[in-house]
């Protein structure tokens, strides 16, 4: 017996109706220059068929770019609504304890953050402890101590925004909750004329969650928005 089987007629049938629907099928397409190949030969080499396989992978990687491009941008929409709703929580504050209690509260639960705390700088020992009597959200620190805790001891010129990992967080900064810190996102703050400056700190347990190679922008927002409602409240 010699020629080739035939296609079984239901099957022949439906590839003539719909042919389109063989050429849209990836595995189908394998398979058809795969047994082309085969056919040919092992001394014959299909150019043609080389350039498909290199254009089927450059088309792979452009699908992975388009799928984390999209993927990105709803990240980063996601991050403003955060942003804008935390911006909008923190303007509906009426006095500063209500202030204080919505950012270690609401805000830090919008902004999805583990720990939130507010430094600020003092060169007065008992004005320092009767604001950190309005809550374990503030702390109040020796002049110079944020700028060294944002640079390392490194001398001046720390970013107004830091991100980095860390293996614990510092109690000065985070109280009790220091011990289980492993990332953090540090707002330097600029009060104002004649004021020495603050520092917001949000600290995370999860060690990727802020991290020197993200963006910082919708921070920096953050940032002058709370230095300007501070600068309200210590008017």
């Amino acid at each position: 017996m010699s020629g080739s089987p035939k296609l079984d007629d239901m099957l022949r049938e439906a590839i003539l109706a719909k042919p389109q629907s063989v050429l849209d099928d990836k595995d189908v397409m394998h398979a058809l220059v795969a047994a082309n190949e085969r056919a040919m030969g092992g001394n014959i080499i299909d150019l043609r068929g080389i350039a498909m396989e290199r254009l089927e992978a450059r088309l792979d990687r452009l699908e992975d770019t388009h799928r984390s491009v999209i993927a990105a941008a709803y990240e980063n929409l996601a991050g403003t609504n955060q942003v804008h709703r935390a911006v909008l929580r923190l303007l509906e504050a009426t006095d500063f304890e209500s202030f204080l209690r919505d950012l270690g509260g609401e805000i830090g639960e919008i902004l999805r953050v583990d720990s939130v705390r507010l430094v600020l700088e003092s060169n007065q020992p008992e004005q320092g402890r009767a604001l950190e009597r309005l809550g374990e959200v503030l702390s109040v620190a020796e002049p110079g101590f944020i700028e060294r805790y944002l640079t390392g001891g490194r001398g001046p010129g720390a970013r107004q925004v830091t991100l980095r990992q860390m293996q614990t967080g510092t109690r000065q900064v985070y109280g009790r909750q220091a011990d289980w810190i492993r990332s953090e996102a540090c707002l330097k703050l600029d009060l104002g004329a004649g004021r020495l400056p603050g520092m917001l700190a949000f600290g995370a347990e999860d060690p990727h969650q802020f991290t020197p190679q993200l963006g910082s922008d919708l921070l920096s927002f953050f940032a002058g928005v709370f230095e300007r409602s501070m600068r309200r409240w210590l008017s």
